[in-house]
C-alpha cells in the first residue's frame, strides 16, 4: 500500500479510484495512486483511446483560453478544475496575459491540497474548496470576490465536469446563476463527454438499455468512481442557453479551432468529447 502524500489531507481515501486522478494519470500527471492507475488501464483495456482523447481536452481547454486572452478576457473562474498538471489555466492565461487572475474551484480536497501547493507562490491565482452546483457559495467565496471583478467580463470554464453531474442536479440552473452575475462580454467555456451513437437509438430508454457491449463495460468502471450523466447533443447545446455560441459553434473537441489542420485527425468523433465557447451579449 502507498504511503499518504504529505500534501493529501489526512481522512481521504486513498484505496478508492477517483476519476480526478484517473484524469490526471491520463495527462501525464504525478498525482494519483494504485486504485486509480488499475482503474485506468480497466478503461484503457476497453477504450484504448482513453488518454488520448483526455490529451485532446485539455487541447481544447489551452486554445480557448488563449483565444479568451486574446478577446481581452482576464478573469477565469474554473469550475471542476481537478487535479493541476501541466498547462494549468494560470499558466496559459497569464503566458499571454501576465495580468491575468484565475480561480480555480473543486470538490475534491486532494484536488484543492495539490492546487494550494501550486499556487503558494503564484501572484493572480487562487483556489477554493467548493460545489459548482451551489453557485451561491463560489460566487461568495472572499478569495473569489477578491481576485473576480464582476463589473468586467469573466470566463466562467466547465471542461470535462458536466458528465459527473446529474439531471436530478438541474445543472441549467446552476449554470444561469453564473450567467446572471456575468458581465456582458463574458465567457462559458464547456466541454462533455458525448457518444453520437446514443442520439440515433430511438425512444427514451435508460442509457443501460441503450448502450451495449464495451460502451456499457466502460460507463461501469467509470461508475466506480463517479457516475457519468450521458447527455444528448441537443441537451448539451440547451446548457448554452443565454451564451449565444461563437464558431465554431459545438463540435468534437478537435475541431474546435485547432492550431493546425492536420489536429483534427481522420475521425474527430473519436474523441467522445465535444465542445464549445458561448458569450454573453
Amino acid at each position: 500500500m502507498e504511503e499518504h502524500p504529505d500534501w493529501a489531507p489526512s481522512n481521504i481515501d486513498l484505496t478508492t479510484p477517483s476519476a480526478a486522478r484517473v484524469y490526471d494519470y491520463f495527462l501525464g500527471g504525478a498525482h494519483n495512486f494504485a486504485p486509480d492507475r488499475e482503474m485506468a488501464r480497466r478503461i484503457l483495456e476497453l477504450h484504448p483511446s482513453a488518454e488520448t482523447n483526455a490529451q485532446a481536452n485539455r487541447a481544447f481547454l489551452h486554445r480557448a483560453v488563449r483565444h479568451l486572452v486574446q478577446q481581452g478576457i482576464r478573469q477565469f473562474v474554473d469550475l471542476g478544475s481537478g487535479i493541476p498538471t501541466v498547462g494549468n489555466v494560470h499558466e496559459i492565461a497569464q503566458r499571454e496575459a501576465p495580468d491575468a487572475r484565475v480561480v480555480y474551484v473543486d470538490i475534491d480536497p486532494i484536488a484543492v491540497a495539490h492546487s494550494e501547493l501550486i499556487l503558494h507562490d503564484v501572484g493572480n491565482a487562487t483556489v477554493i474548496n467548493a460545489d459548482l452546483r451551489n453557485p451561491h457559495d463560489v460566487l461568495a467565496d472572499p478569495r473569489l470576490t477578491g481576485l473576480i471583478d464582476f463589473s468586467e467580463p469573466v470566463a466562467f470554464l466547465m471542461v470535462a465536469v458536466l458528465h459527473f453531474i446529474p439531471e436530478s442536479d438541474r445543472p441549467e440552473e446552476a449554470i444561469a446563476q453564473y450567467h446572471r452575475v456575468a458581465a456582458p462580454g463574458s465567457h462559458l467555456v464547456l466541454s462533455h463527454g458525448y457518444d453520437a451513437r446514443l442520439d440515433q437509438v430511438p425512444g427514451a430508454g435508460s442509457l443501460d438499455e441503450k448502450l451495449e457491449g464495451r460502451g456499457q463495460e466502460v460507463l461501469g468502471v467509470y461508475r466506480s468512481a463517479n457516475p457519468i450523466t450521458v447527455r444528448t447533443r441537443g441537451r448539451v447545446q440547451e446548457l448554452f442557453d443565454g451564451w449565444p455560441m461563437v464558431d465554431p459553434g459545438l463540435v468534437w473537441v478537435p475541431q474546435w479551432r485547432p492550431d493546425w489542420p492536420d489536429e483534427v485527425g481522420v475521425d474527430p468523433s473519436s474523441s467522445y468529447v465535444i465542445a464549445g465557447v458561448g458569450r454573453k451579449n
